[in-house]
């Protein structure tokens, strides 16, 4: 039958396979004192020898003294000993930080450009991993795994010295609640080994989707519109759509323009020199050359054409995390939206832009 103990004035039940190698120890020692002699200090009852064992014992039993300072006094070690938490094992500690790099290098081998932030919201959405972002970002210093940085040079593909007119900028201290009601528009370039070839792309600006594009070696209306009739195909906007662009001739030239009005589009154009609308556009265009552009070698119009499409409805549109749609792909973004669900997820479902600015 078990005895109990009394342990700083509180009583405790001692099994008695240890009561039987308590006694034992005494008479070895020679020693004589009760079983209840409060007086006595622990560390001679032989119950806990170690100090995890009394860690352990604290942390089962302070209730019963009030607080874990007492518990420590009563089984005789400080709280900073009670508190202290053993070093990891370094090799175990170099093996999970290995473990740790082969995915940070799986996530950029997909995704190049990936710093961070985006590789800690990939391992934990799209892999299910529970890690910190800060080892993340420890791992990738310690293993020199940048994410790398793409610098290009510009070619014009605005040119706003015509005589066509400018619509009024419309974006600035706009309200944003779904899809479809501001589109954002713009051309960029690509390099091949005879000269350029020029994209046209469309972006919803609620969900930063690309709806639409046209690839041509000619920058003109004609690629413009093959973006616009894709989108619309698309899309099926009802009408009350904004459609934004800079201030070029391709999307104010009358074929353009009436084309947007025969689907009850409304034309906004940025104001001059300001920027701050066109930068969505910017940052797409910046993502598409950063991470399929530049790693790629282009050499002829057909592989443009095969690429591009590619990345936009394979990758960016289906599986790139976005850092402003709270680390969802577009694609992702629209079915949350389409279901009510962006608050759920942290996500403001009203998109505000800033500015009061009228033309």
């Amino acid at each position: 039958m078990d005895e109990s103990i009394c342990i700083g004035g509180v009583d405790f039940e001692e099994p008695q396979s240890r009561i039987g190698a308590r006694k034992r120890e005494r008479k070895t020692q020679g020693q004589d004192w009760r079983a209840h002699d409060d007086d006595r200090p622990f560390k001679k009852s032989g119950s806990l020898e170690t100090a995890a064992e009394r860690r352990q014992f604290v942390d089962n039993n302070c209730e019963k003294f009030g607080s874990v300072s007492e518990a420590c006094k009563a089984v005789g070690i400080r709280s900073s000993t009670y508190y202290y938490k053993p070093k990891r094992d370094p090799v175990a500690k170099a093996q999970a930080d290995a473990d740790v790099r082969d995915l940070i290098e799986e996530v950029q081998a997909e995704f190049a450009f990936y710093g961070y932030r985006r590789i800690h919201e990939w391992l934990e959405r799209k892999r299910g991993i529970t890690i910190n972002e800060k080892k993340v970002l420890r791992v990738m210093r310690q293993f020199g795994l940048k994410a790398l940085i793409w610098r290009g040079f510009k070619v014009k593909t605005t040119d706003s010295d015509h005589a066509y007119g400018y619509a009024p900028n419309l974006l600035p201290g706009i309200r944003i609640t779904g899809i479809n009601q501001v589109w954002v528009v713009d051309i960029t370039y690509i390099r091949i080994l005879t000269g350029f070839v020029y994209l046209a792309a469309i972006l919803d600006l609620y969900s930063r989707k690309v709806i639409g594009w046209g690839i041509s070696l000619k920058i003109d209306a004609a690629l413009c519109m093959t973006a616009l009739d894709a989108a619309i195909e698309e899309r099926k906007p009802l009408p009350g759509l904004i459609h934004h662009s800079d201030r070029g001739i391709q999307y104010a030239c009358n074929d353009y323009r009436d084309k947007l009005t025969a689907h009850g589009i409304i034309a906004s154009m940025s104001a001059k020199g300001y920027c701050y609308d066109n930068a969505f556009m910017e940052t797409w265009f910046k993502t598409l050359k950063a991470e399929e552009v530049y790693l790629t070698e282009y050499e002829t119009i057909n592989d443009v054409l095969k690429g591009v499409p590619q990345f936009i409805e394979n990758v960016y549109n289906e599986k790139r995390i976005h850092s402003s749609l709270n680390y969802y792909s577009p694609e992702e973004f629209e079915v949350l939206a389409a279901n009510g669900l962006l608050a759920k997820h942290g996500i403001n479902p009203v998109m505000q832009l800033p500015g009061n600015l009228s033309n």
